[in-house]
């Protein structure tokens, strides 16, 4: 099969075949529609965490996937042939930008009928970091108040819009140029970084969101009330800083999880949740959707379409 691939860490990526990923019994083979990329595919690349997330090459890239079920392992439930559904596969199971993908049938979802496989394939790694740092660590409920950071960017966007969906007060930080977006997805406060001090405007806030660590991390300890939480997806607090303000901190990644994500795909049917898709690449342009990536400065996720000859069976042969 074709996919979007690199030789080595630090590797450029390339388009090359590859072997189709062989059926378990606890998983499912999928038709890609359309995958998104994230921050962490990048990290993985440069060998950043090789030692704690080794890759083995080739190595296909991309997580988020929604595409077409084209085999079931003899374990798998949650699915049938021929239904349509959007996941983020562990990382054994890592490849989403190629014409076929392996998901373990515990970390998929139905997609959520309202999404195309486009908007939906930009879901599951943003949307799943969103509610297990806002529901699941972070215990936010209606009236709370909360900082989100980072407010126009995938993770962000999701997380807005779930504490809006909850109840919650919201300020969040953006560049100026999308301080209307922030606003209609639902933030109360909006700060734009590039000119303003959040940590001079805000406090006593219930809980804060980061996703951008170092001295911003830091800076938001000054924030929360006596007793609040941070979560964090990016940094640890390695001053002890939780201790001196009399709060909680907790450092986190992101677990695969399909009944979470097939109950965010159920809010998102709602409409009370919408994913934002900043760009669209094609397969063949995976180099450049990364490097849009690389440049820092994209709204909502980018998400790389697999054409729809590649991502049928009857027309493409793993």
């Amino acid at each position: 099969m074709n996919a979007a691939i690199i030789t080595a860490y630090e590797a450029p990526i390339t388009i090359g075949r590859v072997d189709t990923p062989a059926l378990t019994g606890d998983s499912v083979l999928i038709a890609v529609h359309a995958a998104s990329i994230n921050p962490i595919d990048d990290i993985l690349r440069l060998g950043k965490m090789k030692d704690v997330m080794p890759l083995t090459f080739p190595h296909v890239m991309g997580y988020d996937v929604s595409g077409v079920v084209v085999a079931v392992g003899a374990d798998v439930t949650q699915c049938a042939l021929g239904d349509a559904v959007f996941a983020r596969p562990s990382q054994n199971d890592a490849g989403a930008i190629a014409e076929f993908a392996r998901v373990k049938g515990s970390e998929l979802a139905m997609k959520p009928a309202t999404l195309s496989h486009a908007q939906a394939a930009s879901v599951p790694l943003a949307g799943l970091t969103a509610w297990q740092a806002l529901i699941t660590r972070g215990k936010l409920k209606a009236g709370d108040k909360v900082l989100i950071h980072a407010g126009s960017g995938g993770v962000g966007s999701f997380a807005i819009q779930i504490a809006k969906h909850i109840g919650a007060h919201i300020a969040t930080t953006c560049s100026g140029h999308n301080i209307d977006l922030v606003k209609r997805l639902g933030a109360d406060v909006v700060i734009d970084h590039t000119t303003d001090a959040f940590d001079q405007q805000l406090s006593d806030y219930d809980l804060v969101f980061d996703m951008l660590g170092g001295e911003t991390m830091a800076r938001s300890f000054t924030v929360l009330k006596p007793g609040g939480t941070m979560i964090s997806i990016k940094g640890q607090d390695t001053e002890n800083l939780a201790k001196k303000f009399g709060v909680h901190f907790e450092w986190f990644l992101m677990e695969p999880d399909g009944a979470m994500l097939g109950e965010l795909g159920a809010l998102i049917d709602t409409g009370a949740v919408q994913p934002v898709i900043g760009k669209t690449f094609t397969m063949e342009q995976s180099a450049a959707a990364y490097e849009e990536l690389a440049n820092g400065h994209s709204v909502g996720k980018i998400v790389v379409t697999i054409s729809d000859s590649a991502a049928n069976p009857e027309t493409s042969r793993p």
